[in-house]
C-alpha cells in the first residue's frame, strides 16, 4: 500500500488524466445507458454497463500502476504532441482503407454500427474498455509470465540471458493476435469469402500492433487516442454515410 501512495504521489499527474478519462467515459456510458438501456447489450449481454465500466476503470488503474511502476509503459507523457498527431495520421489511413474495402465489397452488414448520434456517446466509452480489456489486461499478463520465465531461466543452469526487449516484442505480438481471431472467428461460417476473413484479420491485426507499439513509444493516453479516431472515421462518420450509400436504393 505505501509503494502504490508513493507511485501516485510520485506520478500524480499521470493518475488525474486517468482518473478525468475514467469520469467521462462514465459519463458518457450513463448518458447513452438512460437514453437507450439495449445499446451495450451486444458487446457486454445482461451486465449493468455503469457497473462494468466501473469494474473496467478500477482494473485499469491497477494494471496501468502496474505497468508504471516497472517503467514498462506510461498513463501519459507530457508535451506528446508528436505522438497524438502520428497516431491520427495512422488511424486515418486505416480507417480509409476499410472504408474503401467496405464501399467496394459490402460485404459488412448494414447493422454494424451503433446508430448516430448514440454513437457520439458509446464509441468513446467502448474505446475505453476495449484499450482495458483487449490491450491492457493481456499484455500484463504475458509480461507477468515471461518475465517470471526468464528469471527462472537466468537463475538455472542455463547461462542465456533472455532480452527484455525481447520479451516485450514477443509479448505485444501474441496480445496483437487476440482481438484479430475474435474478429475473424464469425467470418469463418462459410457466409463470407476466406479471403475477406483473411482481410478483416490482417487489418485488425496491424490496427493492434500499432496501437501496443504506439502504447510502447508514447503512452495509454495516445493508443487510445488511435482507437478513438478510427472509430470516429469508421464507426461514426462512414457508419451514419454507409446506410445511406450502401443500402438504401
Amino acid at each position: 500500500m505505501t509503494k502504490i501512495k508513493e507511485l501516485i504521489s510520485k506520478e500524480r499527474s499521470q493518475y488525474i488524466v486517468f482518473i478525468g478519462l475514467s469520469i467521462v467515459v462514465v459519463g458518457l456510458t450513463g448518458i447513452a445507458y438512460f437514453s437507450n438501456s439495449l445499446i451495450f447489450q451486444r458487446f457486454i449481454g445482461g451486465i449493468n454497463p455503469l457497473i462494468a465500466s466501473f469494474f473496467i476503470i478500477v482494473l485499469g488503474f491497477i494494471l496501468l500502476s502496474f505497468l508504471l511502476s516497472k517503467g514498462w509503459f506510461a498513463i501519459y507523457k507530457k508535451g506528446n504532441l508528436k505522438g497524438l498527431f502520428y497516431s491520427s495520421g495512422l488511424a486515418a489511413l486505416f480507417g480509409l482503407i476499410i472504408i474503401l474495402v467496405d464501399f467496394n465489397t459490402r460485404l459488412y452488414p448494414a447493422d454494424l454500427n451503433i446508430l448516430f448520434p448514440e454513437s457520439l456517446l458509446f464509441y468513446p466509452a467502448i474505446d475505453f474498455f476495449a484499450e482495458i480489456l483487449f490491450q491492457v489486461l493481456p499484455l500484463t499478463l504475458i509480461l507477468i509470465i515471461l518475465t517470471s520465465l526468464s528469471k527462472k531461466i537466468s537463475y538455472s543452469k542455463i547461462t542465456t540471458k533472455i532480452n527484455h526487449n525481447m520479451i516485450m516484442w514477443v509479448s505485444i505480438f501474441a496480445v496483437s493476435l487476440l482481438e484479430p481471431i475474435y474478429q475473424t472467428i464469425p467470418l469463418l461460417s462459410g457466409q463470407y469469402p476466406l479471403w475477406f476473413a483473411g482481410f478483416t484479420f490482417m487489418h485488425v491485426f496491424l490496427i493492434i500492433l500499432s496501437q501496443l507499439t504506439i502504447f510502447k513509444r508514447y503512452d495509454f493516453i495516445t493508443m487510445y487516442w488511435f482507437r478513438l479516431v478510427y472509430y470516429i472515421l469508421w464507426h461514426i462518420v462512414w457508419g451514419y454515410m454507409r446506410l445511406k450509400l450502401l443500402f438504401q436504393s
